[in-house]
């Protein structure tokens, strides 16, 4: 019987663990598999900038359960 996956034109790297523990083994990626994100710190400061709350939300009631 023919694997059906074989067809794939594309494998991910190999993988650590099982289950719920499974990852990506650092050891098996590279450039290639898109892993550098340069421009990451920025973009995290650029949004939590964007979502910190503004002096008219400070003093908003909160909402309690």
């Amino acid at each position: 019987m023919v694997d059906p996956l074989d067809k794939a034109t594309s494998k991910g790297p190999a993988t650590l663990g099982e289950g719920c523990l499974s990852r990506y083994d650092p050891d098996d990626l590279s450039a290639e598999d898109g892993t550098e994100f340069p421009g990451a710190a920025e973009l995290w400061e650029q949004l939590q900038e964007e979502s910190a709350p503004t002096a008219v939300d400070a003093n908003l009631p909160v909402k309690k359960p």
